[in-house]
């Protein structure tokens, strides 16, 4: 989906089309589809730069999929509302990393090292 294709989606769209992509993420980890994988991470940063050029900063609405059944998903999410949501983002980061589910309890647990670290800043 072409960025300029993303303006005329809703908040709400964009949230479920972020939401599919963690699920098709995840899919494509466990096939060991780095391609596709690579190929969704670029959609769903549009997505993410799309929600938050909209008035009021709409990756808000990403928070709702903190409680998504799939793990990719939470993590994309959480991922995407560190700046907006420091406490909540990093509570669920801890969560993830303590799942010991592999691969995002990993991810979870390095973006935890990073940020501690101060290697990574959320934007």
């Amino acid at each position: 989906m072409k960025q300029s294709d993303l303006g005329e989606l809703t908040t709400k769209e964009l949230v479920e089309r972020f939401a599919d992509i963690g699920i098709e993420q995840d899919g494509s980890l466990l096939r060991d589809e780095i391609r596709m994988f690579n190929r969704l991470y670029d959609e769903k940063q549009a997505i993410t730069t799309e929600l938050k050029c909209r008035p009021g900063d709409q990756r808000r609405a990403l928070v709702a999929l903190y409680r998504h059944p799939n793990m990719q998903t939470r993590l994309n999410a959480v991922k995407a509302t560190l700046a907006l949501e420091p406490v909540a983002a990093r509570r669920m980061l801890q969560a993830i990393a303590d799942s010991k589910q592999y691969p995002q309890a990993g991810d979870a647990g390095m973006c935890l090292s990073n940020l501690d670290r101060g290697i990574f800043a959320p934007d």
